[in-house]
């Protein structure tokens, strides 16, 4: 047998570090298995590329690692574009973040002040100086912070880009699903598909929030998070939707507004401690969208085209497990939470450096999969 890798999971992660791989020429043979591609986290995710306006105080190596992925994002779409021959849906626009009562307020001034700490700067706006930039925005905006440099990218308009650049590549497809990892207690052998074994040399792990199961080096170290989005639509006669990502607070709950073409946005999320519950609840539906209108009036004539939930991979400490674990040939490439899309980019930095053999970058060494006390439970903080 070449060299294989084989990689569990084509999310957007999972997907992007095969393609790396392949394009890299790291392994003889790359497959990606899963039996739904492309579904998951990755599809129901807002598409946020945004370290400064998800930072929070405390949380230093989460905003630094995504900081780190951020700057990466342009030239790792470009890439992905040139093998795809179809762009990833980057936006450039930035992100306005707002809050509409007294207590909100007070939230966002101390991110700011922790932000301006960390050397991150930031510029405070006021409800009339929001509402400038964009008239979508209701009355009940009382203050903001501008973030130009965010991005935000189409989830699956990458994941379709993702995948035709792996076959561009030669990243082989495999449908089956990958039920354990299997070592011979010094280092990995293959993975096991419904009770067959495929060979392999190297296993990455990118099987979001069912990581956990799939090898002890993993158990308890990452747990589902469970959130609802919306996907709206403006009408002929719909107030046009905001050019920006917008993320506010109302009444202490976070969500998001994130553009999409054809008069589209995204809306979000619902962070719930419920393990494996696919179903979405009328009551995180209601929230969203009364939240939502707080901040944008106009949605409420907007046309309702899907709801959905899914499952983050939370990790205690907000932070990925990347790269080798547990048995020789062992990587991973999971734990990314609500930052799964933002870290994309780092992630297959990191993990095409640990596949060549070097040791993972130095931005990336906070979130090593190795790092010890990692664990995942109910204790585990969740935002």
């Amino acid at each position: 047998m070449a060299d294989r890798l084989v990689v569990a999971g084509a999310g957007a992660v999972g997907a992007a570090v095969a393609w790396a791989a392949a394009r890299d020429r790291l392994a003889g043979e790359v497959v990606l298995v899963d039996p739904d591609p492309g579904s998951g986290a990755s599809r129901v995710a807002g598409g946020m590329l945004a370290p400064i306006s998800e930072a929070w105080p405390g949380e230093r190596d989460v905003l630094e690692l995504g900081a780190a992925s951020l700057a990466r994002w342009p030239a790792l779409a470009e890439r992905i574009a040139e093998d795809a021959g179809t762009p990833v849906g980057l936006r450039r626009e930035g992100t306005l973040q707002v809050a509409v009562d007294s207590a909100d307020v007070a939230d966002l001034e101390r991110i700011a002040e922790h932000l301006r700490a960390w050397g991150r700067g930031v510029e405070r706006l006021t409800g009339r100086e929001v509402r400038r930039r964009e008239p979508s925005l209701g009355p009940a905006v009382r203050a903001g912070i501008a973030v130009p440099d965010d991005l935000a990218v189409d989830n699956r308009r990458l994941l379709a880009t993702l995948a035709a650049a792996g076959r561009a590549r030669g990243v082989v497809a495999d449908g089956r699903r990958v039920t354990r990892v299997v070592d011979d207690g010094a280092r990995v052998v293959g993975v096991s598909l419904d009770g067959e074994v495929l060979e392999a040399d190297r296993v990455v792990v990118a099987a979001g929030a069912w990581s956990a199961a799939l090898h002890p080096a993993l158990a308890d170290r990452v747990r589902p998070v469970k959130g609802e989005i919306l996907r709206v639509r403006a009408r002929r006669s719909s107030l046009p939707p905001p050019t920006r990502t917008v993320r506010a607070a109302v009444s202490g709950r976070p969500v998001y507004a994130v553009p999409r073409d054809g008069g589209r946005l995204v809306v979000g999320a619902t962070q719930y401690e419920a393990g494996f519950d696919p179903d979405v609840l009328v009551g995180g539906v209601r929230d969203l969208v009364a939240d939502v209108e707080r901040v944008l009036p106009g949605i409420a004539d907007y046309a309702l085209e899907e709801t959905a939930a899914s499952f983050r991979p939370g990790t205690d400490d907000n932070l990925p497990l990347l790269g080798p674990v547990g048995p020789s040939g062992l990587l991973a490439a999971t734990g990314h939470g609500r930052n799964g899309m933002l870290l994309v980019a780092v992630t297959v930095d990191a993990l095409t450096a640990v596949l060549r053999g070097d040791a993972l970058p130095a931005e990336a060494a906070p979130a090593a999969a190795d790092r010890p006390d990692v664990a995942s439970g109910p204790a585990a903080r969740v935002r």
